[in-house]
């Protein structure tokens, strides 16, 4: 039985939840502010978190996150907030956190999402280790990616990414299994650079993702990796078949 950590401080919510996740078979523990999830965290174990930011006691949600990712490796943490900006949700991730859903939200959908969350924690469908240039490397099947050096080899092969490509790629292989949304995917790309050749203001849409998304898959073509479309929300890295 997984046991989860819900840190919300709107009392009415965060019984429903807790009350969602009992039916669903989870464990829940419960803190309204950083000071009660800290003390609690070194107390208990757990398997997530489900984290509002907006909390009391002049500490932030994401101060417990910082905390978390320093005191507890490979916690899964699901930030659940009122910010919706483009920034906010990249500073979540940039952070370290594993998924983000902004309030208003759909029960079933963060309930979908904490659970590929958490398998994706206790299965994990990829391993982490260092290239022979010393930075962090990530291998999912015959797929291996340079995260320092931005670069990717297939089946042995380099694979030849643009930048808005190589992007795409990183992205859906750190949350494989995970739905990645599309503005999750445009937020990564309005954070950074202009691919070379392309202006600042050049069209971030749907339609164009929708273009890279299929060059990429065309890439992937001669291996077992499978970006799956997700009606209505995104993208998914499928986990290899073993």
């Amino acid at each position: 039985m997984p046991t989860i950590l819900i840190v919300e401080d709107d009392a009415l919510l965060l019984d429903a939840l807790t009350g969602q996740l009992q039916q669903l078979e989870f464990s829940v523990h419960t803190a309204s502010s950083v000071a009660e999830a800290t003390t609690l965290l070194q107390g208990q174990a757990v398997d997530g978190i489900i984290l509002d930011l907006g909390l009391p006691g002049g500490a932030d949600g994401m101060e417990l996150l910082t905390w978390a990712r320093t005191h507890i490796a490979g916690l899964p943490v699901l930030i659940l907030t009122a910010r919706d900006g483009i920034d906010d949700r990249i500073h979540g991730l940039n952070a370290g956190a594993d998924d983000y859903i902004t309030k208003p939200f759909n029960m079933q959908e963060l309930q979908a999402r904490l659970q590929a969350m958490l398998r994706r924690a206790r299965q994990p469908a990829f391993t982490q280790g260092s290239s022979a240039a010393g930075g962090p490397s990530t291998a999912i099947g015959s797929l291996q990616i340079d995260h320092g050096n931005r670069s990717a080899v297939l089946g042995g092969e380099p694979l030849e990414l643009t930048q808005r490509e190589w992007e795409l790629l990183e992205l859906l292989v750190n949350r494989c299994g995970e739905v990645v949304t599309r503005d999750d995917v445009l937020a990564a790309w309005r954070a950074g650079p202009p691919e070379p050749g392309q202006t600042a203001a050049a069209a971030l849409n749907s339609n164009a993702l929708e273009v890279y998304v299929h060059r990429l898959r065309r890439k992937l073509d001669a291996s077992n990796l499978v970006i799956r479309n997700i009606r209505g929300l995104g993208y998914m890295l499928a986990k290899p078949a073993e």
